[in-house]
């Protein structure tokens, strides 16, 4: 499988048979290109405009954007009900947290999620091997908040997600230096290929380059 970070929360996740999934696309408010990819499937993990801009994408993706388990192109998608905020969603509103397997691997998009994750929540969830989690606080997780959602589903690849770049329009949320403090095991990476097999042992955050097409 092969992952690429198009911006804020929008992963392009491309499994060995080609099949691809865009998570959560961006409009122009972020700051910097548009994720303009092909894709079969987007996720959308809530109607933020700088979360489902599915217009931006090429091709006729097929969206997902409610809890549930959906199959679609082969694919099984487990949606599961949190909060963009920790007043139960009275701020923000609801958050839909993706999980699914491609390649034998467990992915987890946390969205903006916005709360540490409930007994319920956690064991809908189940085993995750990668998790892209938010981590620039004020709209989501801030540093702390992801570190302890990490330790809750305890993925072997951490890919941080919704923090701001140099490029960002002032977006009142912080960098990713106070996230990574925490970690003993960073590394940085144009695109991630990954599979069962070199899944690492000990937990590791994935910083991936911004890639535009």
């Amino acid at each position: 499988m092969n992952i690429r970070w198009l911006g804020h929360s929008c992963f392009l996740f491309t499994n060995q048979e080609g099949l691809k999934i865009v998570t959560d696309p961006f409009n122009e408010k972020v700051g910097y290109p548009l994720p303009h990819v092909e894709t079969d499937v987007v996720t959308v993990s809530h109607h933020h405009s700088d979360h489902d801009c599915v217009q931006a994408l090429l091709g006729k993706p097929q969206v997902v954007d409610s809890e549930g388990t959906c199959n679609i192109s082969g694919l099984s998608i487990q949606g599961t009900t949190t909060f963009h905020d920790t007043e139960q969603g009275a701020k923000r509103g609801k958050n839909i947290l993706f999980s699914f397997e491609l390649d034998g691997l467990r992915i987890a998009h946390l969205g903006d999620l916005g709360h540490l994750l409930t007994p319920d929540q956690l064991a809908g969830i189940g085993h995750v091997d990668i998790a892209c989690v938010p981590v620039g606080g004020f709209y989501t997780l801030d540093a702390e908040q992801a570190y302890q959602v990490v330790q809750q589903l305890n993925p072997k690849i951490v890919l941080p997600m919704h923090y701001k770049l140099d490029k960002t329009i002032p977006l009142p949320i912080e960098g990713i230096d106070n996230f990574l403090t925490r970690f003993t095991k960073v590394t940085k990476a144009k695109t991630l290929d990954i599979t069962s097999a070199s899944l690492p042992q000990t937990q590791e955050v994935v910083v991936l380059e911004l890639f535009t097409d």
